[in-house]
C-alpha cells in the first residue's frame, strides 16, 4: 500500500424483509430494535438488527400493493442501499400439497394484474425441479378463483404483496426472495376480508371478528387460520437466517 493511502472499509450488507401484518414478524422481531417512523401511518413499524454481520430491517405496513410498496420504501430509507429485499408472511394455499407449519421458498412470483414474472434467487426444490410459484392478486380470493388462479398459472399459492416487492427490488437492481407459510388452506370457507380491510390495508380486527361470530359456516376454518398464522410465522422465522446472512 502506498503510504497515507486511505483503506475503504467494506460496507456492511443491507436486507430488508418486508411484511403486511403485525403476527407475520412478531417471532422473528421480538428482541429487535424498533425503528421510529416519524409521521408513520397506522399499521407502519420497523425494527432493526444485525445477523451475522448483516443489518436487517424488517417493515411492516400493511396488507395490499400500496401497503407493500410503502414498506419496501421506509426500508430503502437509511445510509446504505440495500442490497436484498425478501417479502415474507402469510398466503392461501392454491394446491391441497402445500401444508401449514412449514416455510416455502417461493422461485416465482406472478403478479396477476399484469402477467409480469418474478424470478427469486431461491434454488428449484429438491428432487422434483418444478418452479415453486406464487401469485399476487389485488383482493383476497376464494375457493373457486384459487382454482381458477392454480391452473393460469401453474401457482401453488397467493398472496397480495409479494409481485410488489418483486417490482421494486427490480427497479432498484438488487436481489429478491420470497419466503411465505400457509394461513388458509384450499378449501376453506372464509369471510370477505376485503369488506374489513381500509385502503391504507390496515385490517379491523375487531369489525371482522364481530362478523364472523354470528355466522358459525366460517368458525372452522378462522379457527384454523388462527393456528397456521402463528406456526407459519414462527417457521418464517427458523427460515430466515440463510437469506439473512
Amino acid at each position: 500500500m502506498v503510504p497515507g493511502e486511505w483503506i475503504r472499509p467494506l460496507r456492511m450488507r443491507r436486507v430488508g424483509i418486508i411484511a403486511a401484518l403485525p403476527g407475520e414478524l412478531k417471532p422473528l422481531v421480538h428482541s429487535w430494535q424498533p425503528v421510529p417512523l416519524p409521521g408513520a401511518r397506522k399499521g407502519e413499524a420497523a425494527w432493526l438488527s444485525r445477523v451475522d454481520g448483516v443489518e436487517c430491517v424488517a417493515v411492516r405496513a400493511g396488507i395490499g400493493s400500496e401497503a407493500a410498496g410503502r414498506a419496501c420504501a421506509i426500508a430503502a430509507q437509511g445510509r446504505a442501499p440495500l442490497d436484498t429485499l425478501i417479502s415474507v408472511g402469510w398466503a392461501g394455499a392454491l394446491s391441497c400439497g402445500i401444508h401449514p407449519g412449514e416455510a416455502y421458498a417461493v422461485n416465482e412470483v406472478v403478479d396477476a394484474r399484469t402477467e409480469e414474472h418474478f424470478a427469486t434467487g431461491s434454488p428449484l426444490p429438491q428432487g422434483s425441479g418444478v418452479p415453486l410459484k406464487l401469485v399476487s392478486t389485488d383482493h383476497i380470493v376464494g375457493y373457486a378463483e384459487k382454482r381458477r388462479l392454480a391452473g393460469l398459472h401453474s401457482a401453488v399459492l397467493v398472496d397480495m404483496e409479494a409481485a410488489t416487492v418483486a417490482h421494486f427490488a427490480l427497479s432498484r437492481h438488487i436481489a429478491f426472495f420470497c419466503l411465505k407459510a400457509i394461513s388458509d388452506e384450499i378449501a376453506d370457507v372464509l369471510p370477505d376480508f376485503g369488506r374489513y380491510t381500509g385502503s391504507d390495508g390496515h385490517l379491523r380486527v375487531a369489525a371482522l371478528l364481530s362478523h364472523v361470530a354470528i355466522r358459525p359456516k366460517y368458525w372452522p376454518s378462522m379457527l384454523r387460520i388462527g393456528q397456521n398464522a402463528k406456526t407459519g410465522a414462527q417457521a418464517i422465522a427458523g427460515a430466515l437466517g440463510p437469506f439473512m446472512a
